[in-house]
């Protein structure tokens, strides 16, 4: 087992990599109260074709799979895992994404029988014709009630305005046609390729002794048995690199409209060496310009074009990003404009030494204040290491980045023809 000092917060990182290509990393920390455990697979929703596991030929499954495997992998033939969770004092559930699927709990108790009850069960797949088909209607009484929720709307609108052909503009949970389209075969198949040990990370934090966690998870570990690991291939299609649309509307029985202008990504800037610059840059841009704090927020608010609910939200991943700032307003045609002359002006705004010192500081102690939960450690340590990344290098990327490396990036983020607008509007 290898260890690495983390001198931003003085404790201390334990890692390996098992027999069966699991990667383990265990971060104790003695003065929380709490443990908190993640074990996730490198597969989201955008994973729809692929070279099953020992096949040569891609096969294109049905939207939503991703979502409809996490929600199958709860239940057993014994019972349900949840139940088993909770005798142990743990608080369980899981998660669906664009690029990941993760399982986790929380316990301040039992820790050691909580993370073998995460490892056993996510390692042990059960699937009936009946159950899927039990399923299907569940979750299709989950995407009718997100079809209903104007947010959630406004969300994947803004994608599907910035996408023309990426997977990452379909809902995550599919549509209620394409999960009539699984079956148990799709699952397995889905399972074998995406699930195995190689593909996985597990991420554990909080109380508890690391070379006895490391020992039992390796038990745990060389008592299954598993094929031997193939490397994954994804099949993406072409995507132009200027928006699908300038605009999009959608029209629900609301009483505010809601206005999101977003930024679609030059794949060009999505390479391993840019990537967490180009994150902690478009981070530090929005917090410093939109936050409640920031200048164009407050110019924003007193020409009464924002009311509450106004945020920014970014995503970005290796073979897409974008992200977008908006929310509820009474003009949304005016906030568009708004917003729009805002981005494009962000390109010759004049930064000087003291603004950009000021927004690292800001950015530092967003990155430390993350320290303090484990759940938010946890996922962000998970999410870079996806990317090939160590978030906690992330630091020093951030202490070395000069204003020329900032500025230089911010030339090449934002351009006229990358950017869109989705409003939600009163029917």
């Amino acid at each position: 087992m290898k260890s690495k000092t983390l001198n931003q917060i003085q404790e201390t990182l334990y890692y390996e990599t098992l027999d069966n290509g699991l990667d383990v990393y265990l971060l104790p920390r003695d003065e929380m109260e709490k443990t908190f455990g993640i074990f996730s697979t490198k597969y989201g929703s955008i994973d729809n074709t692929f070279t099953p596991l020992d096949k040569d030929e891609y096969v294109t499954v049905p939207d939503g799979i991703a979502h409809f495997l996490e929600h199958k992998m709860f239940e057993k033939e014994d019972g349900d895992v949840f139940q088993q969770f909770t005798k142990q004092g743990a608080s369980a559930n899981a998660f669906t994404s664009f690029t990941r699927t993760a399982y986790l709990f929380s316990s301040t108790e039992n820790v050691d029988a909580n993370v073998k009850t995460l490892l056993d069960f996510v390692q042990d797949p059960y699937f009936t014709e009946e159950t899927v088909e039990k399923e299907k209607g569940i979750i299709a009484q989950e995407i009718n009630m997100y079809d209903d929720q104007p947010d959630w709307r406004l969300f994947f609108g803004m994608i599907g305005s910035m996408y023309e052909n990426h997977p990452v503009k379909i809902d995550i949970a599919g549509t209620v046609d394409s999960i009539q389209k699984i079956t148990k075969d799709d699952l397995y198949t889905c399972y074998e390729t995406f699930y195995h040990p190689s593909n996985m990370i597990l991420f554990v934090t909080g109380k508890f002794e690391p070379e006895e966690m490391m020992k039992k998870i390796k038990e745990n570990q060389q008592n299954k048995s598993f094929r031997p690991a193939g490397e994954i291939k994804r099949s993406f299609p072409d995507e132009p690199v200027q928006v699908a649309k300038k605009e999009e509307e959608i029209h629900m029985p609301i009483s505010i409209s809601k206005c999101l202008v977003g930024i679609k990504e030059d794949p060009s800037q999505l390479t391993y060496d840019h990537l967490p610059k180009l994150k902690l840059v478009t981070q530090m841009v929005y917090d410093s310009l939109f936050s409640k704090s920031g200048p164009y927020y407050e110019e924003l608010y007193n020409e009464d074009l924002i009311e509450d609910g106004f945020d920014y939200e970014i995503h970005i991943e290796e073979n897409f990003a974008f992200s977008f700032v908006g929310g509820n307003t009474q003009k949304p045609k005016e906030l568009s404009a708004k917003l729009q002359e805002m981005l494009l002006k962000i390109k010759t705004e004049q930064w000087c030494e003291e603004s950009f010192a000021r927004m690292k500081r800001k950015q530092m102690g967003d990155l430390l204040k993350t320290l303090n939960s484990l759940e938010g450690t946890a996922n962000q340590f998970i999410d870079y290491h996806q990317l090939g990344l160590n978030y906690f290098d992330l630091y020093e990327t951030l202490h070395a980045m000069t204003k020329e490396d900032f500025e230089e990036i911010v030339q090449s983020w934002i351009s006229e023809d990358r950017i869109s607008t989705c409003y939600i509007l009163p029917e």
